[in-house]
């Protein structure tokens, strides 16, 4: 294992793998941290990592390609970023962590794994392979004397950090929870309500829900056929949360609600205070309602805790805290999340505390798992589509289960497979129905993480 403690006062140094948008914006942000150096960019597509450096202000003669480790290392004496295209080269190279930001399930399982025995500690970015093995890269982590962490920047590291400041703080969680990456935008004017880029009419009366008396009498009605709620990447954020934080959802597809951010506290509160939970302690989903004049909260985080006393709510919620009408609930939120210009604080929770920025200790609790919108037939393939959905199945958060015939399978196990027989709609996918390649990290960690579900 290479020797990755930087000298006293000296900025540590770090890999980032996938340089995508999400890596971009740590790109650009990194020169600004005065505790990180930003050493190694790695990702399949130099030409794309070339002009994400360009973009982040680096000049030309500041960053080298590197096709050996002797050529990286070459690089790195002379002052350069290095580039690579192959992950197995971050191998024995002066790092001390890899930001892990490829985009790709089975890829980051396997850049995260390699990382680790490579001897350096890991901020994931990918969720959609944090949500089926994160737990056991966890725990690989922590026996070679590392961390593994989400990262800031993204909602499940942000809404982990909300929980752990309530409850620091001795507030019972009653709800946490994201926005949607788009708001319902309602325009009076042009009697519109716009979300994920599209504008629909707005139903008759839709103007009088904006604003009730009671937001819980409203919430069916808000909701306009055809623009989107809880999408698979919120069910995904919300089954990590759940995983980190002993938490679970009140319903297998979250209630998903469109709300205005001031009615919070009232809605994701339980039913005997007015609210639509069922139980406290649960993760949830809205969208959040505002008129074109307001602020946005889409992919900001939120959670709903107990009040010591319902004089004490209503007392902060007249400081303009967002209170339940009883005084028994309030909401502490963060409405921004800065993608990868915030993983800097992840990285040096890991390197100067030996703690991460998720749950301590995270446990799969839970997984994401894929029911069948319509009658699937026999040689149906599953293959990752815009913002990595599958199509024609939906989304649900169940129970975690070791693999067997009857058994669900993990959403993002799915892509790649091919159904055995024929599905029909509304049955969950399950072990049983798929084939599949099981080789490589992915399969390998879940494996893994299995042995000690079945050992519960």
């Amino acid at each position: 294992m290479p020797d990755t403690k930087a000298a006293a006062g000296a900025r540590s140094p770090f890999a980032l793998v996938g340089a995508g948008e999400f890596g971009a914006t740590l790109i650009a942000q990194s020169r600004r941290i005065p505790d990180l150096a930003l050493t190694v960019v790695c990702d399949r597509d130099i030409p794309r990592a070339t002009a994400a450096l360009k973009a982040g202000g680096y000049e030309a003669d500041a960053f080298q390609v590197a096709g050996s480790r002797r050529e990286a290392l070459a690089a790195l004496q002379a002052g350069r970023v290095v580039l690579l295209d192959d992950s197995t080269l971050l191998s024995d190279l002066p790092l001390e962590a890899v930001v892990e930001a490829t985009g790709d399930p089975f890829g980051a399982a396997a850049v995260a794994e390699q990382a680790i025995g490579f001897g350096y500690h890991v901020a994931m970015a990918t969720k959609e392979a944090e949500v089926v093995v994160g737990p056991e890269l966890a725990r690989m982590a922590k026996a070679a004397g590392l961390v593994h962490t989400l990262v800031e920047g993204d909602q499940p590291s942000l809404l982990c950090q909300l929980v752990a400041r309530a409850r620091s703080l001795g507030f019972p969680v009653v709800a946490a929870g994201k926005s949607t990456e788009s708001d319902y935008v309602f325009d009076p004017r042009a009697g519109t309500v716009s979300a994920w880029g599209r504008a629909q009419a707005a139903p008759a009366g839709y103007e009088a829900l904006f604003a009730p008396a009671d937001p819980a009498v409203a919430l069916a009605r808000r909701i306009i056929p055809g623009l989107a709620t809880a999408t698979v990447p919120d069910h995904t954020e919300m089954t990590i949360v759940a995983n980190h934080c002993g938490l679970r959802p009140d319903t297998a597809a979250m209630h998903g609600p469109v709300v205005r951010t001031v009615e919070l506290p009232q809605v994701f509160c339980p039913q005997d205070d007015g609210g639509i939970l069922g139980r406290p302690g649960v993760v949830d989903v809205f969208s959040c309602l505002r008129r074109p004049d307001e602020l946005s909260f889409a992919g900001g985080v939120f959670v709903v805790v107990e009040a010591p006393d319902p004089a004490t709510g209503r007392l902060l919620a007249s400081k303009g805290i967002p209170g339940s009408r009883s005084g028994r609930h309030l909401m502490l939120h963060n409405p921004v999340h800065l993608l990868g210009a915030e993983v800097g604080l992840s990285l040096l929770s890991a390197l100067r505390t030996g703690h991460g920025t998720g749950g301590e200790n995270p446990v799969q609790r839970f997984d994401v798992v894929a029911r069948a919108r319509a009658d699937l037939p026999a040689g149906h393939g599953f293959a990752l589509g815009w913002r990595h959905v599958l199509p024609d199945v939906d989304p649900l958060i169940e129970p975690a289960a070791a693999s067997a015939d009857a058994t669900p399978v993990p959403y993002y196990l799915l892509p790649g497979a091919v159904l055995r027989h024929a599905v029909p709609a509304g049955r969950t996918i399950t072990h049983g129905d798929i084939e599949t390649d099981r080789s490589g990290a992915m399969w390998r960690l879940r494996a893994a993480l299995e042995e000690r579900l079945r050992a519960e």
